[in-house]
C-alpha cells in the first residue's frame, strides 16, 4: 500500500516552502491543496484545530503540524531516501535545531517589522533585520552550507525567506546584499539547487500579497 500524502499550504508561506523543499529533496509524491487563509477550509480546521494554520502535512489520514516538526517527520519516516535532512550526530542535530529556532524567532519577526513599521521607525527595523542576518553570516563562516558541505536542515529552514527579500527591500527602501554579501552568496548557492528554486514562491507575487496585506492593515 502506497503512502497517501497531502499538503495544506499557501504559496507565499515561508513555512510551507520549507515542507515543499523537504518533500522534493526526499522525492515524495504528494497532493498539494492551496488554502485561502481568509476563508480556511473545513479540512484545515479539522486537521489543525489548535492553531488553524498552514502548513499541515496529512500522511495516511494523520495530520502533522508546524513546519520544522513536519520536516523532521519527513526525514524520519523516509529515512531510507537520500539525502538526510538532519545531521546524524546528536550534538549537531541539537545545534541545527537551535539555529532553526533562531531563524523562526528573529528572521520572521524582523522581516514582518520591515513592511509593517511606521516611516519614522523604518531605519531601526532595517538595522535590526540586518543585525540578525550578520549573526547568521557569522555562524555560516566560510562553509558552503550551515552544516558544512551539504544542504541541510538549517539551510532549508532559512532559504524560503530569500524569496521575501525583494519585498523587504522595496518597503524598507534599503539593500541587503551590500550589508550581508556572504549571506546573499549562500542564498544564491542554495538557489542553484532545483529542489530549492522550483519550490520558492515568485517574489513578485509575494510583493503583491504584501501590498494587499498592507492595505488591509491600513498602512499607506
Amino acid at each position: 500500500m502506497s503512502d497517501e500524502v497531502v499538503l495544506l499550504d499557501t504559496f507565499v508561506s515561508v513555512f510551507g516552502m520549507r515542507v515543499r523543499i523537504a518533500l522534493a529533496e526526499k522525492g515524495i509524491q504528494y497532493e498539494y491543496k492551496e488554502e485561502d487563509l481568509m476563508n480556511k477550509s473545513h479540512l484545515l480546521l479539522q486537521m489543525n484545530p489548535i492553531h488553524k494554520k498552514i502548513p499541515v502535512l496529512i500522511h495516511n489520514g494523520k495530520p502533522i503540524c508546524e513546519s520544522l516538526i513536519i520536516v523532521e517527520y519527513i526525514d524520519e519516516v523516509w529515512k531510507d531516501k537520500s539525502p538526510p535532512l538532519m545531521p546524524s550526530d546528536p550534538y549537531k542535530r541539537a545545534h541545527a535545531r537551535f539555529w532553526a529556532d533562531y531563524i523562526g524567532k528573529k528572521i520572521y519577526d524582523g522581516g514582518k517589522k520591515i513592511w509593517t513599521t511606521k516611516v519614522e521607525d523604518q531605519e531601526a527595523a532595517n538595522k535590526e533585520f540586518i543585525e540578525c542576518l550578520k549573526v547568521l553570516e557569522e555562524e555560516l563562516g566560510d562553509k558552503p552550507y550551515f552544516d558544512g558541505e551539504s544542504f541541510g536542515f538549517v539551510d532549508l529552514a532559512l532559504i524560503p525567506y530569500y524569496s521575501w527579500f525583494p519585498a523587504y527591500e522595496k518597503f524598507g527602501k534599503f539593500s541587503i546584499e551590500p550589508e550581508c554579501p556572504k549571506f546573499v552568496a549562500w542564498a544564491k548557492r542554495c538557489m542553484q539547487k532545483e529542489n530549492v528554486s522550483k519550490y520558492l514562491s515568485d517574489p513578485d507575487k509575494i510583493y503583491d500579497f504584501v501590498v494587499m496585506l498592507r492595505q488591509r492593515m491600513g498602512i499607506a
